[in-house]
């Protein structure tokens, strides 16, 4: 059964991938999409599929997207739930669809809301959205998009919004779309649409045809309980359309990486095992900050470790505290003729230093290590994935003195 191509879709915007932090530009100075971080809810959802519990939120077609929520309800936790874990990229809460799957076995699913206000003819406006594949897809894939319309639709069937009568109506930022492969990390997907008038409806999915979809099988991490399903499935949060005025000055702030630096996006988590039996110098000691590629960005779980550390360390005044920066042998390889990925173990220690001290450790406390590459990440039982293995030296780690 081929989805209704009768629906006068106005427009699609596909975006290229890009990683960084972004500015708000809008509409009268405000973001257009209601609960664009999915905080707030209509009411706890109890299951998957539970999209309609966000506030302003819903499904257009009969398979539903997901609501992720701190919650008892294994399945649909956050951050931990049935498809791996992921923190929200903004507060709490998150949703997630189902972007691929081969042959549709798995049929996709799709998220849409009404916008604030119609967006207005000729404007620009900058849209931005955060992907993060789960631990679950065996697949990842492309064509992750946002496509604007003028009225809602639904059908309960279970199958792709693909209408290929209205492809002179696509309009994409880049043919060949990056394929969002990056697990334990939020990518934000980002770009310019320009407004035909009226349009009333963002939806959030893939919109094109298998044929016309790019995809790689993935390997699966070992250190995951998810049980892998036959699909690409992401994590969504934090969606934003703002206007922005050009002739003005104002952009759509997406970072653009450097032609060739196509690198990896993973950022290692793991567990800590901290008990009540460890001394205080112990527990510090237990934890260790990772990071993306060429990144000093924090990650949400590298800040709960620190604010962890900074309440020890202020329980315990007398204590010394070392950061060791560590950076893996590829940033050294690409360091050494690029000067924005060198010294990444200092630049980590100087990130992790500064949030201490914002959180109230004196800087005096503390001293600075670089061990470079010289101390690679001990491997953990059935990890051999090289991506994974580079992605668990790019770290920070403490010592009392």
């Amino acid at each position: 059964m081929k989805f209704n191509t009768n629906m006068n879709w106005k427009a699609i915007v596909s975006f290229s991938f890009v990683a960084a932090s972004f500015l708000s530009f809008g509409q009268e100075g405000e973001n257009l999409v209601p609960n664009g971080s999915f905080e707030s809810k209509e009411k706890s959802p109890k299951r998957l599929g539970s999209i309609a519990n966000a506030t302003d939120w819903s499904s257009p077609t009969g398979v539903r997207a997901d609501y992720f929520t701190p919650s008892k309800v294994q399945d649909i936790g956050s951050p931990d739930n049935i498809y791996g874990s992921e923190d929200a990229k903004d507060g709490s809460n998150y949703i997630g669809l189902t972007a691929f799957s081969y042959g549709n076995k798995v049929p996709r699913s799709y998220a849409m809301t009404k916008l604030e206000a119609p967006l207005k003819k000729g404007l620009k406006y900058c849209v931005k959205f955060n992907v993060s594949l789960s631990e679950a897809s065996k697949y990842a894939s492309n064509n992750i998009a946002a496509r604007f319309t003028n009225k809602a639709y639904s059908t309960e069937a279970k199958v792709p919004m693909i209408t290929k009568e209205m492809d002179e109506l696509l309009m994409h930022f880049d043919n060949d779309l990056t394929i969002q492969s990056a697990r334990y990390n939020w990518s934000e997907i980002c770009g310019v649409y320009t407004a035909t008038g009226g349009e009333k409806f963002i939806t959030l999915g893939n919109f094109m045809s298998d044929e016309d979809t790019k995809y790689e099988r993935m390997k699966k991490d070992p250190t995951s309980k998810a049980k892998i399903i036959v699909a690409a499935y992401y994590y969504i949060d934090d969606v934003s359309v703002t206007m922005i005025d050009e002739e003005n000055g104002e952009k759509c702030d997406c970072a653009v990486e450097e032609a060739g630096d196509t690198f990896s996006a993973m950022i290692y988590q793991r567990q800590f095992n901290i008990n009540e039996d460890m001394s205080d110098e112990d527990k510090i000691e237990e934890h260790e900050i990772f990071f993306a590629f060429g990144r000093n960005t924090l990650s949400s779980e590298g800040k709960v470790s620190l604010d962890f550390i900074a309440e020890t360390l202020k329980a315990n005044p007398e204590m010394r505290l070392e950061v060791q920066g560590h950076n893996n042998d590829e940033e050294d390889v690409v360091g050494a003729e690029k000067e924005k990925y060198a010294s990444m173990d200092s630049k980590r220690v100087a990130a992790v230093m500064q949030y201490l001290v914002d959180k109230g450790i004196p800087a005096g406390n503390m001293l600075s290590s670089q061990k470079g590459s010289t101390e690679p990440h001990q491997a953990e039982e059935g990890v051999t994935d090289e991506e994974m293995l580079q992605a668990m030296s790019r770290r920070v780690t403490f010592k009392i003195r």
